[in-house]
Parts: C-alpha cells; structure tokens; sequence
C-alpha cells in the first residue's frame, strides 16, 4: 500500500481531484441538482476509488500507469454519484 501511495505522486492526485469534479458537475448539471456538490462528492470518490483498491490489494492500478489511475477514479466518481443520485431521489 505505501509502494502505492509513493508511486502516485501530486500529479496523480490533482489529475484524479479534476476529473472527479468534472465528473461530479456534470451529473449536477444533468441531473439539476447542486453541481457544486455532486462536483464535491465526485473529487472525494475519484481520489479515493484507487486507495480503496489498492487497500483491498488489487495491485494492478500500480502496474497499469497514470492512465489506469485515472480512469478507475472516473468510474468510481460516477458510480459513488450515481448511488448518491439514487438513495437521495426524492418523492
């Protein structure tokens, strides 16, 4: 896990925070609801899709570059948003 920690570096770190905003404002903004919070809960989850993994010791994120990092946060943001899209659906 610390080899992995290491190995990311700022860089990855911004990149994954960008692309979680990203993600998270657009589904505000499809879904009309508060982009600035989706985008907060979007940078939240990229950043921490690939520490969760890594903790569970899937070690392939290492393996695979900065471009695995990535788009592994992209799918956790989406996913993390579209569950909290979902369990706070009202009516």
């Amino acid at each position: 896990m610390e080899e992995f920690l290491q190995g990311l570096g700022t860089v990855v770190f911004v990149l994954l925070a960008l692309i979680g905003l990203v993600v998270g404002a657009v589904a505000g903004k499809l879904t009309g609801r508060s982009v600035a919070l989706y985008a907060l809960i979007g940078a939240l989850a990229a950043i921490a899709t690939p520490f969760l993994l890594a903790a569970l010791g899937i070690t392939v994120l290492a393996a695979g570059g900065v471009l695995l990092v990535v788009v592994v946060g992209a799918v956790g943001a989406a996913l993390v948003v579209g569950l909290v899209r979902a369990v706070s659906r009202k009516g």
